[in-house]
């Protein structure tokens, strides 16, 4: 008998702490990097508890946006479409649709009749 070559899928394998992809790592820090804003703004008002909370639901958000993949159920027609699909490749094809929509307008042009005398 002879051997076979079986291909092999090596995108996501490169983990960082275990549960990180790089994609979901870099997600992450852009979360709580806008999260440390608000954090900054409640601790102006002595409330970092609710920063901290809020730093880390938008790093939870980020982590969704890098890691979380759309699972196909079969009874639901949208995810038949996109199911398998990463959060972040479905974000950046909505925000490429959005930026390349063109609407078209259709005129009825009126025709010339002429008037009998």
């Amino acid at each position: 008998m002879g051997t076979y070559y079986i291909p092999r899928n090596y995108k996501g394998e490169s983990r960082i702490l275990y549960i990180f992809s790089i994609k979901s790592l870099i997600t992450t820090a852009i979360g709580a990097g806008i999260g440390a804003i608000f954090f900054w703004l409640f601790s102006l008002l002595a409330l970092k508890t609710v920063g901290i909370a809020i730093m880390a639901i938008f790093a939870v958000i980020g982590y969704i946006i890098g890691a979380v993949k759309i699972p196909t159920i079969a009874t639901i027609p949208l995810t038949k479409k996109i199911g398998g699909e990463p959060i972040s490749e479905i974000i950046i094809r909505y925000i490429k649709f959005k930026k390349k929509r063109k609407i078209y307008t259709y005129c009825e042009s009126k025709k010339n009749t002429k008037e009998e005398k």
